[in-house]
């Protein structure tokens, strides 16, 4: 008889401790990254004095041509 995990398409090694251990380390990663990059952002309004709006407006801007130019395409955002 056919092992369930094997017939379902699932890998063995996905259910190691020692792979939760690695994409929880990655996704904690990620926020920490994110959180510093947030109040980096903050710090710069502050420090600016800029108005609320204009920042969220350089945000995006920034943020479009950070997606753009690795590979000069927007297709990061066409899954949204």
């Amino acid at each position: 008889m056919l092992d369930p995990m094997k017939k379902a398409g699932h890998k063995a090694e996905n259910h190691k401790p020692s792979y939760f251990v690695r994409n929880l380390s990655i996704v904690i990663g990620l926020v920490l990254i994110w959180r510093g990059i947030w109040h980096l952002l903050d710090i710069a309004e502050a420090t600016l004095g800029a108005n609320a709006a204009i920042a969220a407006i350089v945000g995006i801007v920034l943020g479009i041509a950070l997606l753009y130019v690795p590979d000069h395409d927007l297709k990061e955002i066409q899954k949204l």
